[in-house]
């Protein structure tokens, strides 16, 4: 006969057996159902637990008195096994108990027909529950519970209270209880109670059922006391939840590690990090071993309050003790030690983390991201996108706008560009930061009118601009130069604050860069009135600008100023500044010695003296340069400077006053001085200057072009050829330039013969010259007559490979014009078309006038219609001229 047994739903399908030959048994079998109930409950003993298992008997097990029991638990047990394996590494199971035979006949015999409780527990749970939903009124817990009456023991009642769903029905069911006979005062009933009344915030009723207990006389346990403390923590009560703790202590109980879990996380959670750290000392003095997430909840609140040290020494301790930390507090270690610069610290944890086969977050990521683009470290940054992406970690908008910058620092440009258009399609574009990230980018090489783009198409999405984007704007304003937009954003930002002295110092520029020095003026005088904080940059710039206006009242108060601020006292610029400026001329002469000044700060020392007519601090300041032995260049530029304004004067002055310290400028600055004598007509000047410097063994022959250029320009062409000749008897070799200066000089003073002999001898000795150095030979001989000596110097610039210019063409044209040679004329003519250049109105000109004097009028006609449709307009000249010849 078929065992009822195997057609249990519970039991895996029956396994197919061999027919037994055997009679079988008379005894019956008793059909059993195999159910369990498990419910979680933290308050009730850890049976069940797997980490915990149940040590073998040290007795031999005596035989079932059914030969088929044996068999039925390990079906079960092999059911059981399978729900497990299917549920996970967390499946809950029942606890195994050891029965000796008869209790096991008593279990198979019994009403509960494999169910955890009895058919009237069950049946008394269900009618609890069946209160539910209904109003305060219609509940009657006596007529509902009046069948149970004298059924149910103390054990089965304090059953039916904890497995109910409702605070109302655990209020009304446990007041019924106590009406019972059964019923005797117990911890363990509060404790269920208290428990229910703390999963739903019932505070009140939970503190008037513990003085309840209290009145009854029982001593709560660890337990009660425990629950207490998790509702308290668990609904934010925290000054209750200490005032109750301090009571347990007075009594010495000790507490387990889940509820100061529960305790140190309500705690920080409302950032009460101190109380965390004091209840943490608390907990190891009592001896409470802590778990993992006890260590994760402190080390946290240390980090919060700043014991980085102390965070990282638990951490060590929570490793060596065999915890294995979480990705998150990785994560926070990590980004707290970048933020207080301790980078090798963050280095290792990030590289244990990778060893215990951690995955880090996108967070910890953007940390570590930070950390390389702080230290510039942009190969790391990009090694870790690329084992982001091989590990699947998704990027965020932050790391999006970190890798932005790298690409920018790297030169990138396109891939950041790309970058932020793939941010912008995985729909993660939201924070102004990126916006700005991608705007800095395009400002970093100079591309001022995308990165507005990317600012208006950040408005667009009504993302309010803030400070710093302010701050973005303005720069984008200041490099392009647009003076009004740039005031707007200015004052936009000042609204937010007082503005930053980068800010500042951008507007600034802007006003030197535009040559409005009163606004700049004005600007400087408003900033120190608002009491802007000045920054090393900002200081310079001011001091920049009011050293070349000569501006000293000004200068003598911000020098003031800066003695104040010890932020600056140890930058060589500004101690140069304030001890030139406050030392008497004995000092001053000394001041070497202490220390070395800066080049810099001296070069504006000495601009301001200059422009205040101040000589002789000028000549203090000048000696300190050149003392220095690293001051010439500074005292070049200025020089320089003077120049390109058109002042001698102050040029001249430093000029001289450098030879007299036995030193010399620049061989370009010197020939600078002496072309621009010969511009402003001052000859004697730039001889003196000359003079000076003619003879010393470093004179370059760019000061002999330059005094030849002066000689030319101010008409004296013999002088020019004669220091010509006497440059050519040393150095032999003036070059193209200087040949084509004197060439052109000797051609405008009627020198012809000299001017052809120069030419001449060029080309024997095959010196290397430029194309304007030919067209200068060419249009001298044409001027001179020389027709076919023209015409052999265009000959031997074509043989050497030099190319010709439009100007070339246009002489040569004239060449073959004069010479009545018009087919010549039009073969340079089409020859320049050919090469590409670009015709202009002379060479159109000339052959029209050519054709003319041949008595072309229709090709000059039709060569006049062509350059009008070239877009050339003719002049009034060329109009009156054509009008002669093809008479229109």
């Amino acid at each position: 006969m078929e065992s009822l047994i195997l057609k249990s739903p519970f039991l895996p399908p029956p396994l197919k057996r061999k027919p037994n030959t055997k009679s079988p048994k008379t005894k019956p079998k008793i059909p059993i159902t195999a159910k369990s109930s498990i419910h979680s409950d933290p308050w009730s003993s850890t049976g069940g637990n797997i980490s915990k298992p149940k040590p073998k008997s040290m007795n031999r097990k005596n035989p079932l008195s059914d030969d088929n029991a044996r068999g039925i638990i390990k079906a079960r047990a092999r059911y059981l096994s399978a729900l497990r394996k299917n549920q996970g590494p967390h499946a809950q199971t029942p606890k195994w108990i050891k029965r000796t035979p008869e209790q096991m006949v008593q279990y198979l015999e019994d009403d509960r027909n494999g169910h955890l409780y009895g058919r009237h527990v069950v049946a008394a749970i269900k009618a609890v529950r069946g209160m539910a939903g209904k109003r305060e009124e219609e509940r009657d817990v006596r007529m509902v519970m009046r069948g149970f009456v004298g059924k149910l023991s103390f054990r089965e009642m304090c059953v039916v209270l904890k497995e109910q769903r409702g605070w109302r029905e655990v209020r009304d069911f446990f007041a019924w209880m106590k009406l019972q006979l059964s019923y005797r005062p117990s911890v363990i009933v509060y404790t269920i109670v208290l428990r229910i009344y703390g999963q739903v915030g019932k505070i009140k009723l939970a503190e008037q059922t513990f003085l309840e207990l209290l009145e009854t006389g029982c001593e709560p346990d660890e337990i009660a006391f425990g629950t207490m403390l998790c509702t308290y923590a668990r609904w934010g009560r925290h000054r209750a939840m200490l005032s109750f703790y301090s009571a347990i202590e007075e009594r010495r109980i000790i507490l387990s590690v889940s509820v100061y879990n529960f305790m140190l996380s309500s705690l920080q959670k409302k950032s009460l990090h101190g109380r965390v750290i004091e209840l943490w000392k608390q907990m190891v003095d009592k001896g409470v071993m802590p778990n993992s997430f006890t260590y994760t909840v402190v080390i946290g609140s240390l980090v919060k309050q700043g014991l980085c040290e102390e965070a990282l020494k638990m951490f060590n301790e929570m490793r060596n003790i065999g915890h294995l930390p979480e990705e998150a507090t990785y994560s926070l270690l990590i980004s707290t030690s970048i933020k207080s610069d301790d980078h090798d610290v963050a280095l290792r944890l990030y590289e244990d983390l990778r060893f215990r086969g951690i995955v880090p977050s996108n967070f910890t990521c953007a940390s570590l991201l930070t950390l390389y683009y702080k230290t510039e470290d942009y190969a790391k940054a990009l090694s870790l996108f690329t084992e982001m992406q091989s590990k699947r970690i998704a990027a965020d908008e932050v790391i999006y706008g970190l890798l932005i910058r790298v690409y920018g620092k790297l030169g990138l440009y396109e891939d950041a560009q790309k970058t932020f258009e793939e941010t912008e399609r995985l729909g993660l574009l939201s924070d102004e930061k990126t916006y700005l990230s991608m705007a800095q980018v395009h400002l970093s090489f100079q591309n001022s009118e995308k990165a507005l783009n990317v600012i208006d198409l950040m408005k667009s999405r009504n993302i309010w601009l803030s400070r710093f984007a302010y701050i973005v704007l303005l720069q984008c304003y200041v490099m392009k130069g647009e003076l009004g937009s740039a005031e707007e954003t200015f004052q936009a930002l000042s609204k937010t604050g007082h503005p930053d002295a980068g800010s500042c110092n951008d507007m600034l520029n802007l006003y030197v860069k535009l040559n409005l020095i009163e606004k700049a003026k004005d600007f400087i005088v408003q900033i120190r009135n608002n009491k802007v904080d000045f920054d090393e940059q900002l200081y310079k710039t001011v001091i920049e600008v009011l050293c070349k206006e000569g501006m000293l009242k000004d200068f003598d108060q911000l020098i003031e100023e800066m003695r104040t601020n010890n932020c600056f006292k140890d930058i060589r610029y500004f101690h140069t500044i304030i001890k030139v400026m406050r030392r008497d001329n004995k000092q001053c002469e000394n001041f070497m010695v202490s220390i070395e000044p800066d080049t810099v700060a001296l070069g504006l020392l000495l601009a301001l003296f200059l422009a205040v007519d101040n000589f002789v601090k000028a000549e203090e300041v000048l000696r300190l340069l050149v003392g220095t032995g690293k001051g010439l260049p500074t005292v070049n530029q200025l020089v320089g400077k003077f120049i390109r304004e058109g002042d001698i004067c102050q040029a001249r002055r430093v000029n001289d006053q450098v030879t007299n310290l036995g030193c010399r400028l620049d061989s370009e600055i010197i020939a600078s001085l002496i072309a621009l004598c010969g511009r402003k007509g001052e000859l004697k000047q730039a001889q003196e200057i000359f003079a000076a410097v003619a003879d010393a063994p470093l004179s370059e022959k760019s000061v002999f072009i330059a005094m030849i250029d002066a000689y030319a320009k101010c008409g004296k062409s013999e002088e020019a050829y004669s220091l010509y000749k006497d440059f050519s008897e040393t150095v032999h070799d003036l070059g193209a330039v200087g040949i084509g200066m004197v060439v052109n000089a000797l051609t405008n003073s009627g020198k012809h013969h000299e001017a052809e002999n120069i030419i001449h001898k060029c080309i024997q000795e095959n010196m290397k010259l430029d194309t304007v150095a030919y067209n200068i030979f060419i249009k001298a001989m044409l001027e001179a007559g020389r027709l076919h000596f023209a015409t052999r110097i265009y000959q031997h610039m074509h043989l050497l490979g030099v190319p010709p210019s439009i100007q070339t063409f246009n002489t040569m044209i004239s060449v073959y014009g004069r010479a009545q040679k018009l087919d010549k004329a039009v073969e340079m003519f089409n020859t320049a078309c050919d090469l590409g250049l670009s015709l202009d109105e002379k060479a159109y000109m000339n052959m029209v006038s050519y054709y003319g004097k041949a008595g072309k009028r229709h090709e000059a006609s039709l060569l006049f219609t062509r350059m009008q449709e070239e877009g050339i307009e003719p002049g009034v000249v060329c109009l009156l001229y054509t009008a002669q010849v093809v008479e229109i």
